[in-house]
């Protein structure tokens, strides 16, 4: 059986294998070993791409261009390049027994459209993005939501979307994924919330990630007479910014910034911290949350995309608004109650720690059996 697969994602060559943003090639290497055959439609790049990884199966590209509509030039350009890459994705789809389309992205609208006309085959939309309906989002993403959600347009279709929302159509599938094995389950690290407190963030150092709101709540609590500790773990363009404001507020004792580090060290201070702090802007499936209730840290997050779904509506974590002085008040009352932090974590972690990698392999394989 041949899948097809639709990305966005950039692609590279090494010898005569293709590389992909790494979380992406560790996702669909699962996929791919239920396949004969598997061919991906997606851009490829001479310019090396940071944090990729070889697929492990041998896979056909059909390259594409990439294009952008962010310019009256791009524009201009895009216009010539989409007639190329709707034929080849028509002749990839010709070719395909299962069609995975990934989702949203510039690939990911186009796929959509040229799937209409192949009704009857099977097919697979991962939306990695989130399908909140009330959340602010480009036009092209509302655009691929409104045709992924409609079962005239989309036929013979599983749309796997993070979270459960109302007023969907029997095309959308609740989603999630997965970070660790079975077998990697390890008794949980013996926390104790009466003195010091650890908290982490992990991510990007992005606006849309918020980092320097995670600083200011930590000197918050600390204002307050918390012993707190935060670990930044993690690079982007926000990185200097936070240094000058962790210097000139003097919090350099009591918060670190460690830059990008290796998958094992932050599983380690995942193991070790009391929360993760992520408020976020927006987000799909906020990997690094799941990880850190895997090993008992409890979430602080904002209420965007499926996070209020993941922390079962402050059940197994806590939920903060956008509002500094808010946050903290909801932190603050949370934190005085030590009985209720032992809970949380718990829950936490009993939750994430059904979502291993065995049980997302089996849900794959109902997906592309049914």
């Amino acid at each position: 059986m041949k899948l097809t697969v639709v990305t966005h994602v950039i692609h590279n060559t090494h010898n005569t294998t293709y590389l992909a943003y790494a979380p992406y090639v560790r996702e669909m290497d699962i996929w791919f070993k239920h396949f004969n055959e598997v061919e991906v439609v997606a851009p490829l790049s001479s310019s090396k791409q940071p944090l990729t990884k070889a697929y492990a199966s041998n896979v056909s590209l059909t390259k594409v261009p990439p294009f952008q509509i962010t310019g009256v030039w791009e524009v201009l350009k895009t216009i010539v390049k989409i007639p190329v890459i709707i034929f080849y994705l028509f002749r990839a789809f010709i070719r395909a027994d299962h069609i995975h389309i990934r989702c949203p992205g510039n690939m990911g609208l186009l796929g959509c459209l040229v799937q209409i006309c192949f009704p009857k085959k099977h097919k697979t939309v991962k939306y990695a993005g989130n399908w909140d309906p009330q959340s602010k989002q480009p036009v092209s993403y509302r655009l691929q939501k409104w045709i992924l959600n409609n079962t005239f347009l989309t036929k013979n279709t599983r749309v796997l979307v993070y979270g459960e929302w109302p007023h969907t159509s029997k095309n959308i599938v609740p989603f999630f994924t997965a970070t660790y094995h079975e077998a990697e389950k390890e008794p949980l690290y013996a926390r104790t919330y009466h003195n010091s407190l650890k908290f982490v963030f992990a991510g990007t150092l992005s606006p849309g990630k918020r980092p320097l709101l995670a600083v200011q709540l930590v000197e918050e609590l600390q204002k307050l007479g918390y012993q707190a500790t935060l670990d930044i773990l993690g690079d982007g363009v926000m990185f200097e910014m936070l240094h000058t404001y962790i210097t000139c507020n003097e919090l350099h004792t009591s918060i670190h910034l460690h830059g990008n580090m290796p998958v094992n060290e932050v599983k380690q201070y995942l193991k070790e911290s009391h929360f993760l702090i992520l408020p976020s802007q927006s987000e799909g499936w906020p990997k690094v949350v799941a990880e850190a209730m895997f090993w008992g840290a409890v979430p602080i997050t904002t209420k965007v995309s499926c996070l209020p779904w993941m922390l079962d509506n402050g059940k197994r974590g806590i939920l903060i608004d956008d509002d500094l002085a808010e946050a903290v008040k909801k932190i603050d009352s949370v934190l005085k109650n030590k009985d209720l932090l032992p809970i949380l974590s718990d829950t936490a972690a009993k939750w994430s720690r059904r979502y291993t990698l065995e049980y997302f392999e089996e849900a794959l394989k109902k997906l592309i059996n049914t």
